[in-house]
């Protein structure tokens, strides 16, 4: 089985491209750092450090890299098995133009063999997003075509993979935690679901992607905005400072009100995942900077992201919501100067004052009860009288 893989990055090499490699499939990465292919294209190898408490280098090997603007991409599209990302959210819709051209060429050679997409990337339903974007790329009357022979599966991935910089100087050597969760939607496949240890094909998807969008991409972003906001550089100093844990904590367990009602979770099991997330944030063996994390705030204010949804949640289902709001509030507060959309957060907010810019950016009404506190909190944290 082949597979070609967008993104070359940390969470491409350290994550997805180990995962399928290890399930004894061709991984071919394409990126545009040609020093990165060109090192995966010369090695077809490199080191990955799993850390925790037993922690391990493993070698992944069978692996091959080619420049993700060539058009030998196009090419491997034509003929692969399975198309994976990891590029971002951003990313996608430039790169579907691409996918676009490799299906046509796909369907010109006439390979009829199914095709799987998988974009695991941390949004909702990023493969159905990314669908959409090729859509508008393909000819209309490839379209039905496309439906039959191509899988567009929606996916959760979770692994926490920071930047490391590696001690022998190795540019492919990449350092991730133990623990990961891949969960696909095994209703969304053309052909058979291809066997992968670490990837879970499920039926209720959307109920995994909210937990982990709920649970570590709420706690991680609220983590992150607090510690910067505190001149705490690690998630792991902001976890452990006991003033942010308590905030994190409360934050998740309102998200995870949402989630036990949505979905009947056990609730005795949800806040053990709950203490579990908090554990890796916890991990001394991972240095992830409070900035990194919160970078590009105004994606993460959004209606369907970590903060907001879950926020939306609180009402739907009636239940309290004081630390989302302080999280929300602490997100609105991020002044880094070397982040694009901090500094557009913060023109914004200048001028049109933080309730107009944060109903703009959400989604919420300006009249919804909780923009005025969430501006009062605001104000407080400007004043350096909250946390």
């Amino acid at each position: 089985m082949q597979a070609l893989h967008f993104g070359a990055g940390n969470i491409g090499r350290g994550f997805i491209g180990k995962l399928l490699s290890d399930a004894g499939i061709q991984v071919t990465f394409a990126d545009v750092n040609q020093e990165i292919i060109d090192a995966i294209a010369t090695r077809h190898e490199y080191p990955v450090n799993v850390v925790g408490e037993q922690s391990t280098t493993e070698i992944v090997k069978n692996v091959d890299g080619i420049n993700s603007t060539s058009n030998e991409v196009i090419d491997y599209i034509a003929s692969v098995d399975l198309l994976t990302t990891a590029v971002g959210p951003q990313i996608l819709a430039r790169i579907a133009p691409t996918i676009a051209q490799g299906i046509i060429a796909r369907h010109n050679r006439g390979n009829s063999k199914p095709l799987n997409i998988i974009a695991c990337e941390n949004m909702v339903r990023g493969t159905s997003q990314f669908k959409q974007e090729i859509f508008k790329a393909l000819p209309e009357e490839l379209q039905q075509w496309t439906n039959t022979h191509i899988g567009f599966v929606d996916s959760a991935v979770d692994r926490i993979v920071p930047p490391a910089t590696s001690k022998t100087g190795d540019i492919l050597e990449v350092t991730v935690e133990t623990f990961s969760e891949w969960i696909v939607d095994e209703t969304q496949f053309v052909g058979i679901i291809p066997t992968i240890k670490g990837m879970q094909p499920v039926d209720n998807l959307m109920a995994f992607v909210e937990r982990k969008l709920f649970t570590l991409n709420t706690g991680h972003a609220i983590t992150a905005y607090l510690g910067f906001y505190n001149g705490i550089g690690t998630i792991r100093d902001a976890i452990l400072d006991e003033r942010i844990r308590l905030i994190v904590r409360g934050a998740m367990e309102e998200s995870g009100l949402v989630l036990i009602k949505r979905y009947n979770f056990d609730e005795q099991k949800h806040m053990a995942y709950i203490e579990k997330i908090l554990s890796r944030f916890e991990n001394p063996y991972l240095q992830d900077d409070t900035a990194r994390v919160g970078r590009q705030p105004i994606r993460k204010l959004g209606a369907d992201d970590r903060l907001i949804k879950p926020l939306l949640g609180t009402f739907e289902y009636q239940v309290k919501n004081t630390n989302l709001l302080i999280g929300v509030a602490a997100a609105l507060n991020y002044r880094n100067n070397d982040d694009e959309q901090a500094v557009k957060l913060e023109k914004l907010i200048t001028e049109k004052g933080v309730k107009q810019a944060f109903c703009e950016i959400s989604g919420i009404d300006v009249n919804n009860s909780i923009v005025m506190k969430v501006e009062e909190i605001y104000t407080a944290m400007q004043d350096h009288q909250f946390v």
